[in-house]
C-alpha cells in the first residue's frame, strides 16, 4: 500500500512538472501576454508615483510659501491694526475738535439771528412811530418806507424848500420837528441825510454851482436844523450829496423830476454788537 502510495505520488509530481515544464504554443503565447501587461502596468504605476511625488514636492513648497505669504500678510495686518487704532484716536480727537467748533459756530449764528431779529423788529416799530408823527405830511410829499433793513422818510423840495433855495420853510420845519420827537427816542439809530436833485442845469442861483452844490448844502440844511434846533446828536448825523444820479424817476416829465428833487432821511440801527459777533 505504501509502495503503491508513494508510486502514485511520484506520478502526480512527474505529471505536474510535465504540466509545468510543457506548454502549449497558445497557453506560451498567453502567458508572454500577461507578462507584457504586467511590466507596462508596473511602468504606468511607476511613471504615476513619479509624478505623484513631483506633485507632492510642488505642494510642499506651494504651502511653504503659502506659510510665508500668511506671516508676512499677519505682520502687515499687524501694522496696519496699530496704525487704525492710532488713526482712530487722532480722528476721534479731531471729530470731537470740529464737534465743539460746530457747536460754537451754531451758537453765534443764533446770536446773529437773534440781533438780526431785533434789528427787523426794531426798525418796523421805528417806520409804525414815523409814520404815525408825520402823518399829517403825507398829502404833502412825505413817505415812509423801509428798505434793504433801514427806514427811508422821503420828503420831496416843495416840502422843505422854496424854489432852488437851500433855506427850509416853516412847513418843512414842523415836518422835521415831528420827526426830531421820534429820533430822539431811538438813540440806537444812526442817521444818514441825503440830498437829491433832478438833472436841470442850475441858473442864477449865486453860490450855488450845478447840482452836486445843491444836494450837499440841502443836506447840510437839514442837518443843522435838526442838530441845532432840535438837539438830535451831532454823533449820529451824517450829510450827503447825491446829486442827479440816483433819480426815482424820469427827468424828462415835470412829474418825475418833482420825485427826483428830494431829501432822503436813512435811519438804519446801530449794529455794533452784530459787528463784534463778525469780527470774533
Amino acid at each position: 500500500m505504501k509502495k503503491t502510495y508513494f508510486l502514485f505520488l511520484a506520478l502526480l509530481c512527474i505529471s505536474a512538472l510535465s504540466s509545468c515544464v510543457i506548454l502549449s504554443p497558445k497557453k506560451y503565447k498567453a502567458l508572454l501576454a500577461g507578462k507584457d501587461s504586467l511590466y507596462n502596468a508596473y511602468n504606468e504605476g511607476a511613471a504615476k508615483i513619479s509624478s505623484l511625488e513631483d506633485e507632492l514636492k510642488r505642494l510642499r513648497k506651494d504651502t511653504a510659501d503659502l506659510h510665508e505669504q500668511m506671516f508676512d500678510l499677519q505682520k502687515r495686518f499687524g501694522e496696519m491694526d496699530a496704525n487704525y487704532a492710532k488713526l482712530r484716536s487722532n480722528s476721534s480727537t479731531e471729530i470731537s475738535k470740529l464737534s465743539d467748533d460746530l457747536k460754537k459756530r451754531e451758537a453765534r449764528l443764533k446770536e446773529v439771528e437773534e440781533i438780526l431779529r431785533k434789528r427787523d423788529a426794531a426798525t418796523n416799530q421805528l417806520k409804525e412811530k414815523l409814520q404815525q408823527a408825520l402823518l399829517g405830511f403825507t398829502k404833502s410829499g412825505l413817505t415812509v418806507e423801509i428798505k434793504n433793513g433801514k427806514v427811508y422818510v422821503s420828503l420831496t423840495d416843495k416840502l422843505l424848500f422854496p424854489s432852488g433855495s437851500i433855506i427850509i420853510d416853516e412847513k418843512g420845519r414842523q415836518a422835521l420837528a415831528q420827526l426830531a420827537k421820534v429820533l430822539k427816542e431811538q438813540p440806537e439809530i444812526n442817521i444818514a441825510v441825503e440830498g437829491h436833485t433832478d438833472s436841470q442845469k442850475i441858473t442864477n442861483l449865486g453860490q450855488i454851482k450845478d447840482n452836486w452844490d445843491l444836494s450837499v448844502l440841502r443836506a447840510t440844511s437839514v442837518v443843522r436844523f435838526l442838530t441845532e434846533n432840535e438837539k438830535v446828536e451831532s454823533v449820529r448825523m451824517t450829510a450827503t450829496g447825491k446829486g442827479e444820479f440816483q433819480p426815482l424817476g424820469p427827468n424828462t416829465s415835470a412829474e418825475g423830476r418833482s420825485r427826483n428833487r428830494r431829501i432822503e432821511i436813512v435811519l438804519s440801527p446801530k449794529l455794533d454788537e452784530l459787528y463784534d459777533l463778525i469780527k470774533q
